[in-house]
């Protein structure tokens, strides 16, 4: 459909907010937040001071932007208990939405070379957020180890099962290395899906925009018994859970 020239305007209207209001707001609130976070975390091992700053970071983000959440499914959370939330990735304002609305302490799962660039690595280590190695079968299969023993300990982690984001309204596939985890560390996995925060920032691009999205937590699929034989299962399950409320055009309304 082509766009009118109302709709056109808007458009760019809402770029060149994003380029000299939002992102640099964005900029501000990342060093401002992340300087503090990254200050206490000398004197919070437990990485909840972090996740305070974490979660500041991401309501101000929000705020700024105008993205509005519309959440459900919250009874499904494990609020007492250790859990992998497992998530689909169409946009980078999905960690803040996390962060906002699910109201547990989480670390992220995340491939080791995030942890080597500065500031961001300095933050992802000292918050307690644990690294894997993707592309090393040895020392994967030695830090996703590493990673359940951690999970068991009482770390409930988010994963995006799809490795990145996603660069179309497609699904992409699931790693199965998150449903390996999974089964290693044998706490629940819950399914959660996004929608409509590829609308409010495309990724690979600077415009953020405002927009509504939703953010729906299904029921939680339990672990307890399976081995690694029944990966592929657990994760068309996963799938299927966070397909079934999937809208790839949402937040355009």
């Amino acid at each position: 459909m082509t766009q009118s020239p109302h709709e056109g305007f808007s458009y760019y209207l809402s770029y060149l907010r994003s380029l000299v209001f939002t992102n640099l707001l964005i900029y501000l609130y990342t060093i401002v937040c992340g300087t503090f976070s990254i200050m206490g975390s000398f004197f919070d091992s437990q990485g909840r001071w972090q996740h305070f700053w974490a979660r500041t970071w991401s309501w101000l983000i929000l705020k700024s932007s105008g993205v509005r959440v519309r959440v459900e499914g919250l009874e499904n959370a494990r609020l007492n208990e250790t859990a992998i939330y497992c998530v689909n990735h169409p946009s980078a304002m999905d960690i803040p939405i996390l962060f906002v609305n699910l109201p547990v302490q989480f670390r992220f799962v995340a491939k080791r070379e995030l942890f080597n660039w500065p500031f961001l690595g300095w933050h992802l280590r000292r918050s307690g957020h644990i690294a894997v190695d993707r592309g090393r079968p040895r020392g994967g299969r030695k830090s996703f180890e590493e990673a359940a023993r951690k999970i068991r300990s009482g770390v409930s982690v988010v994963m995006f099962p799809e490795g990145t984001r996603s660069r179309t309204s497609d699904l992409l596939p699931f790693h199965a290395g998150t449903f390996y985890l999974a089964i290693l560390s044998g706490v629940p996995v819950v399914p959660i899906t996004m929608n409509g925060t590829r609308y409010v920032h495309e990724p690979d691009r600077y415009h953020v925009r405002a927009g509504q999205t939703e953010m729906i937590v299904h029921p939680a699929i339990p672990t307890a018994g399976l081995t690694k034989d029944d990966v592929n299962q657990l994760s068309a399950q996963v799938r299927e859970s966070i397909v079934s409320r999937l809208r790839p055009l949402a937040g355009r309304e």
